[in-house]
């Protein structure tokens, strides 16, 4: 599976561009299914809260190991689409994912924010060199939180970020100049969907105040060439081997409980250093 040169002018244009159906249905529900049913994601689990005190919930992990989230982070299929992506002909790797878990009527908001925000606080050189792939597990709609963003909004470089509650948000001065300027998208998505979306892309999310669950699986890259001065963990500068599709849905796969996942006193994006 490659990306089209429709599919990859609209990422560098508006900042993001939406894959249809990039894990098939068999796919989607086999990750679901450990996502929920894999104690290691419920014991490594964060919860942070928004401003208004409702908590948003992940779990975050770094190296991509032999598990069905590993076997999906090394694909063919995403790791070709993301080289399409990245500026420069630098290897991929992959620097961490997250399972986003926002439950009925209690999963907070995430604030308006870019990653680069947070990855700043790592101090990863060159923000074109990082991207997020979201692939959505469950519905992702109005009602539910699903991800906002401001179309377009990577140009304007790295905005000004302070805390938001216990989450990193951005100016919002200027994100409400940007709202003015340019177009405000929900990104209803069916479950499989994959959204690939630049780190400078102004996003948020709304509380799930529904009846139904919000999941998603965000992984993230890095060119091998995008040196991060600040970072504990050493994925993102190993290369990623690309491994067949089916591995998803064929190959064995262990659990996550070797995974090396962050404890959220060790996150520096949550330290103040003074300038925010």
């Amino acid at each position: 599976m490659k990306l089209n040169e429709e599919q990859i002018a609209q990422y560098h244009r508006d900042g993001y561009v939406l894959v249809k159906g990039f894990c098939s249905k068999e796919e989607t529900n086999k990750l679901y299914k450990v996502a929920i049913e894999d104690e290691a994601m419920s014991k490594n689990a964060m919860d942070l809260n928004d401003q208004s005190g409702k908590k948003t919930r992940l779990s975050l992990w770094f190296k991509p190991g032999n598990d069905v989230f590993g076997y999906l982070t090394r694909s063919e299929k995403m790791v070709n689409s993301v080289g399409q992506l990245l500026e420069g002909e630098a290897p991929v790797c992959h620097f961490h994912s997250k399972l986003m878990q926002k439950e009925p009527k209690v999963g907070g908001a995430w604030e308006w924010h870019q990653d680069y925000g947070y990855w700043y606080k790592n101090q990863f050189m060159f923000p074109d060199q990082l991207i997020s792939v979201m692939v959505a597990l469950t519905e992702a709609n109005k009602q539910n939180g699903c991800l906002q963003v401001i179309k377009g909004s990577h140009k304007l470089g790295r905005v000004n970020h302070g805390f938001a509650g216990e989450q990193v948000g951005a100016d919002m001065v200027m994100v409400e100049n940007a709202l003015k300027t340019m177009g405000l998208v929900y990104c209803e998505i069916e479950p499989g969907d994959a959204l690939f979306f630049h780190s400078n892309l102004l996003h948020r999310s709304a509380a799930n105040l529904s009846d139904s669950p919000r999941w998603s699986i965000i992984s993230c890259f890095n060119s091998q060439s995008n040196i991060a001065y600040s970072e504990t963990s050493t994925a993102w500068k190993v290369a990623l081997e690309p491994i067949p599709d089916e591995a998803i849905l064929n190959w064995e796969a262990e659990t996550l409980s070797n995974a090396d996942f962050l404890k959220k006193e060790n996150d520096p994006a949550l330290k103040n250093t003074g300038w925010e």
